[in-house]
């Protein structure tokens, strides 16, 4: 089955649209394969999958993990969402700056963000599922996050009045994630250098 890598405006931030086939019976697609994604320069080794549901107007995020680095390949399972990736990479070209994309059930398009950015999404539908694959294991350690509506970032939500978490509405902001002692672990490096 072939798989569409579509790039952004972000360098490593990439839609992965798989290949479907459909009839009235209904569908079937490949989400993952380890040789295609190791073709199109994705990772594909992934040791975690998470499924999170939340009602229409939740925002998630902008959470990120450095120790171990989670790399995030997330796809919406039920209904549709906006997913969002931040770099926060110190040194990138293209730090705090977002990328988004509005995924579905029906478009079945996924958003793979590296180590090293901020994800985050909101539900448009009246509830949404997003499933999405780790690249770390999950640890509560060495996790944060940056502020949803952090007007250094600009995100442009589809939402007016989001329903959040306690933690999403105290997280940091990009100049104090910039400025803190973890922020080293994100530092960006060419191609050429790596």
């Amino acid at each position: 089955m072939k798989l569409r890598i579509e790039t952004t405006p972000i360098d490593d931030v990439r839609i992965v649209i798989p290949e479907v086939f459909e009839d009235d019976r209904g569908f079937f697609m490949e989400t993952y394969r380890e040789d295609r994604f190791a073709e199109a320069g994705l990772p594909s080794q992934f040791v975690q999958d998470n499924h999170s549901r939340s009602v229409k107007n939740v925002v998630r995020g902008l959470h990120f993990q450095w120790e171990p680095p989670m790399g995030k390949l997330m796809r919406v399972t039920f209904g549709t969402a906006f997913l969002v990736a931040v770099d926060i990479r110190i040194g990138s070209p293209t730090f705090g700056k977002w990328f988004g994309c509005e995924c579905s059930a029906q478009n079945k398009k996924q958003v793979w963000a590296p180590a090293g950015f901020g994800r985050g999404f909101c539900v448009l539908s009246d509830a949404a599922e997003i499933q999405y694959k780790c690249t770390g294991i999950y640890s509560n350690k060495a996790e944060s996050g940056i502020l949803w509506n952090d007007p250094v970032i600009g995100i442009e939500w589809p939402v007016k009045d989001p329903i959040l978490s306690e933690k999403d509405k105290k997280a940091q902001t990009l100049e104090q994630w910039k400025r803190s002692s973890d922020a080293h672990v994100f530092t960006y490096h060419t191609k050429e250098r790596q």
